[in-house]
């Protein structure tokens, strides 16, 4: 039943906040083409649009049940689960969340992609540490790489609604669970964001980017938040701790609990959990809290199973293929999910047996798929998928049918439910257009179906916010009584701001700053009074932003985008690191969209400008890394030296330097790159003003920000700040040493030493006194290139060549004048 004929398969497992779906990015974007399935909607569009963003719109695909994005040269794929095109040959697949193969309504679609999902040249499945076994058994030869979790998780107790700290997300089991927990937030704190499995892409974003920007400080949930899916959340709160499962009520299991509560804390810093309740049936019971604290959860020995390539000869023989029970001890059969029951509901109907005959069988089991997105129930969903089978079974769906239906729902008045209602009802229509061969025109239905849920999608944000979200706006004229135009608002030349002789606070750049006197039961009033007045005069600043000279633009040292040192933007991944996207400051939200991207637009022609005159070299090596006509061994060694902003060891780029053709050496050579002894480097990069845009754009690209080393320093004690081979200086000893600097050392060493061979020499002790090079320094430093002391009579240590034999793996670099000694550094 397995048969793994494919090269290196890959299990990747950890808890939570790992980082094991960016490795999958980063891993199948290093491919020539690539797929990934995820178990959310949601999480497949927030991938789409990061790769997007790397590689180009019009080389990603996005394939979901509901949504179809998939341009005519495509080579990256991200999917659902469900929809990941099997047939696809690609180099590089993998698999998100592969725990959910336990699932009993999606169990046996994650098993079979585990057992059929391969990539031409790597596959990989990402998952809880608990599918070791499994995996193991059913994955012949598969290689298992822990990833443990970043940050630290901590139990901080029960805490009441009214106590939680802010940045917390609510985690609740139920639609009705959400809503009231959302509306006591709005009463207590101000209000909450609401993230749900069942909103579409577009709400679930727009009340995600509420949370984010700082509008709201709570979100309430469902469970849909442990997928995956990235929150800036510190604190995890359980309002219960029992779900219904489509069979039973019952209370979660600890991995459910570990997989929610681990969207605590980002990256590296910590997050905390804990109940809303300290007694009763929803607490949390000791053995849990330390299993979810250590990471500690039960294996799992089996997945569930069913057929993935069911016979379609005959309804008996799907209904029997489908049915079939797994070899082994490893795999389960899966539980009857709700296609199958269709399936075998609409098999009793003397009509659709007689219209399921040869391809109507495979279009019979396709409609059995539709998902019950509005939870109709067995009964009526099956109806709904018979009437839909009747009309594939003589060709299309009727145009005037699905164009009336869609029609009913393009309506976007009413309460939250209701929109909510429409948006599910809508989801089973797009999909329906999705498929390619079920409706005369699926291309326009399928634009249609999306128009319409995204519109949808804008007025149930809308109501989510109108209800959960408390403004006070209208309150503010009620109290005024004359309305907020009547009162003055005043923004002197220092940026101050007053309403009426009192000062509220003061307008830096575009940020608004509350004056620190202001009583909490007035700064709302007084905001939303003037926000008409800073509105004007915060265009007015954008439109001579876009206008200002260079000179008024400037790196800051925590690497924003600063005006007239202000904070305005700040870099963030990009394309490459020398092509980094310009993330403007969120106090620039307040601009219209189309002043945003003129902003926006000014400061990346500045950036890129900068970068090109400041680190010409990063620019050109992040050219070459990517130019087919470069060469395999010149886009290695560019590769390398863009990943390090300039810098890089030669040691581990040795095979490439030597498979380097002169006319790639002079290319390097004409960038003003140095092959140097022990590291290759741009030396005009360890300026001062060329270290803040390095260390800016490693920082932009995932790089933990970097101290940078003193300005103009030679050597800098061991460990001391910048003393790192990223910002150039190399360990030498208990110093750290400038890389050009230890290049001119082994020069002159070189010199030294001359034709003299393997006679004893002395290298001049000048050169080392004026770097500040201390002895124990200087010795490591021979050391490091090949050399080493011994005793001559009557003189001081010299230093005389050592030629072992494995310091010769690199051979002689005939265009750098450094060549004889450049085969020694093999150490």
């Amino acid at each position: 039943m397995v048969a793994i004929d494919r090269p290196r398969v890959t299990a990747v497992l950890g808890p939570t906040n790992t980082g094991k779906t960016h490795l999958a990015i980063e891993r199948m974007c290093a491919h020539s083409s690539g797929m990934i399935g995820f178990p959310l909607r949601l999480l497949a569009r927030e991938v789409y649009d990061r790769v997007v963003a790397i590689k180009g719109a019009d080389r990603v695909a996005l394939i979901t049940g509901e949504e179809r994005i998939v341009p005519k040269d495509a080579r990256w794929f991200l999917c659902t689960a469900e929809s990941m095109p099997m047939q696809r040959d690609v180099a590089f697949v993998a698999l998100d969340e592969a725990q959910l193969g336990s699932d009993r309504e999606r169990g046996h679609v994650f098993t079979d992609r585990i057992l059929r999902a391969r990539g031409r040249e790597e596959t990989m499945i990402l998952g809880s540490d608990s599918l070791r076994p499994v995996l193991r058994a059913l994955v012949p030869g598969i290689e298992i790489v822990e990833r443990p979790r970043f940050s630290t998780l901590s139990y901080v107790g029960a805490r009441k609604l009214s106590r939680l700290p802010r940045r917390s997300a609510i985690v609740a089991f139920s639609a009705e669970e959400v809503y009231a927990t959302a509306e006591m937030l709005r009463r207590l704190r101000g209000g909450a964001a609401v993230v749900m499995g069942a909103l579409s892409p577009r709400t679930r974003n727009a009340q995600v980017a509420m949370f984010q920007a700082g509008e709201v400080d709570y979100l309430v949930a469902t469970d849909a938040i442990g997928m995956g899916l990235n929150l800036d959340v510190g604190h995890v709160a359980f309002a219960g701790l029992h779900k219904f499962d489509g069979q039973q009520r019952r209370r979660l299991r600890v991995a459910e609990m570990a997989q929610i509560a681990g969207r605590a804390g980002r990256h590296q810093r910590d997050g905390t959990f804990g109940a809303l309740t300290e007694e009763g049936p929803d607490a949390f019971e000791p053995e849990e809290v330390a299993a979810i604290e250590g990471h500690r959860f039960p294996k799992l020995d089996w997945l569930y199973w069913r057929n993935g390539s069911p016979d379609l000869s005959s309804i008996d023989a799907l209904v029997a293929s489908l049915s079939e029970r797994p070899d082994g001890d490893r795999l389960r059969a899966a539980p009857e999910a709700l296609d199958l029951k269709i399936l075998k509901r609409l098999a009793e109907e003397a009509g659709v047996r007689d219209r399921a005959r040869g391809g109507n069988v495979a279009r019979l089991w396709a409609a059995c798929g539709i998902p019950d997105f509005a939870k109709l129930g067995l009964d009526p969903h099956a109806r709904f998928v018979g009437r839909v089978f009747g009309y594939l079974s003589h060709g299309h769906i009727p145009h005037q049918w699905f164009a009336d239906e869609v029609a009913r729902l393009d309506r976007i008045e009413g309460d939250v439910e209701t929109i909510a209602g429409r948006i599910a009802a809508i989801r089973s229509w797009a999909y329906i257009a999705q498929r390619p061969d079920w409706l005369a025109d699926p291309q326009t239905w399928a634009a249609r179906t999306l128009e319409i849920e995204e519109r949808l999608s804008d007025a149930l944000h809308a109501g989510l916010t109108q209800r959960f979200v408390d403004k006070r706006t209208t309150a503010l004229a009620r109290k005024i009584g004359g309305g907020v135009g009547a009162l003055p608002v005043e923004i002197d030349a220092q940026g101050e701001v007053t309403i009426d002789t009192h000062t509220i606070g003061r307008l830096d750049g575009f940020r608004f700053v509350v004056a620190p006197d202001a009583r909490a039961s007035d700064k709302r009033l007084l905001l939303a009074t003037a926000e008409k007045r800073l509105a004007g005069e915060r265009r007015r600043r954008a439109e001579a932003l876009i206008a200002s000279d260079d000179a008024r633009l400037a790196l800051s040292e925590d690497g924003a985008i600063a005006v007239d040192g202000l904070a305005v933007a700040r870099l963030a991944r990009g394309t490459s690191l020398a092509r980094p996207q310009v993330v403007l400051d969120d106090a620039l939200d307040c601009l219209d969209a189309a002043l945003r991207t003129r902003v926006i637009e000014r400061l990346r022609r500045w950036t890129a400008d900068t970068i090109a005159r400041t680190l010409p070299a990063v620019a050109a090596l992040a050219t070459a890394s990517r130019a087919a006509d470069a060469g395999p061994a010149l886009r290695s060694i560019a590769g390398a030296m863009e990943a390090g902003a300039g810098f890089a060891e030669r040691l581990p780029l040795r095979d490439a330097i030597e498979s380097l053709s002169p006319g790639q050496r002079h290319w390097l050579r004409q960038q003003r790159i140095t092959i140097g002894a022990l590291d290759l480097f741009d030396a005009r990069l360890l300026k001062p003003a060329a270290q803040g845009w390095r260390r800016a754009l490693l920082a932009a690209d995932g790089t933990p920000p970097l101290p940078l080393p003193r300005p103009g320093a030679t050597t800098l004690p061991r460990g001391a700040p910048g003393a790192v081979p990223l910002m150039g200086y190399r360990a030498l000893g208990g110093q750290a040493v400038r890389i050009d600097l230890v290049e001119r050392v082994a020069r002159a060493a070189h010199d030294a030493r001359g034709t003299s061979g393997r006679a004893p020499f002395a290298p001049d002790p000048a050169l080392a006194v004026s770097i500040g090079l201390e002895p124990a320094t200087v010795a490591r430093l021979m050391a490091e290139l090949g050399f080493r002391p011994v005793t001559v009579p009557d003189a001081a240590p010299h230093y005389v060549w050592r030629g072992r034999a494995r310091a010769k793996a690199i051979a002689p670099d005939p265009g750098n004048a450094f060549a004889a000694l450049a085969g020694l550094v093999g150490r």
